[in-house]
């Protein structure tokens, strides 16, 4: 199962490539809040997806990526306790709306598959606020969501956005 889903990104990234009209690439770093704020020290995630210009204002696409969260690793004379790292893999519908030519905000949602052993993934969303830097590069805040059996995955996150070849400059 985890090798069909990665032939699946990797060919949706590769599709993206193929017509080089607003492929996204990037990265983000974030911290755990809430229910994992003690079992996770840092949050590392690859992002990647295709985003189609409806309008001036508006662009509409799909994303995907990896998130892997560190596990915290704790022991004294008396306790000793690992956690497993948590790692998902988000399939979802992208929105962005650029409320100037460099100020955009935005959402994802779909579906966050779990990875990790005893992690079934759940709801996604992640609300995105992004400022471009030059003329395909993204910084971006975000806060994810994971809606899981009993427990909520939750990050503050720092990203940058690389876009390849975007058919429309801002």
């Amino acid at each position: 199962m985890k090798k069909i889903l990665f032939t699946m990104i990797l060919v949706l990234m590769g599709m993206g490539i193929q017509a080089q009209e607003g492929f996204k690439l990037g990265f983000h770093a974030g911290f755990p809040i809430n229910d994992f704020n003690d079992a996770v020290t840092l949050t590392l995630a690859l992002d990647g997806g295709y985003m189609y210009a409806v309008n001036e204002t508006i662009d509409i696409g799909i994303a995907t990526g990896f998130i892997h969260g560190f596990a915290e690793s704790f022991s004294s004379e008396a306790i000793a306790a690992d956690f497993p790292n948590v790692e998902f893999v988000p399939l979802a519908a992208s929105v962005r709306i650029w409320t100037s030519n460099s100020f955009s905000l935005g959402v994802d949602g779909g579906y966050a598959m779990g990875i990790n052993e005893g992690n079934d993934g759940g709801l996604y969303y992640r609300p995105i606020i992004g400022y471009l830097m030059g003329p395909s590069t993204e910084v971006n805040f975000s806060y994810s969501t994971v809606e899981l059996d009993g427990a909520s995955w939750n990050t503050l996150n720092l990203g940058v956005l690389y876009t390849f070849k975007s058919k429309r400059s801002r």
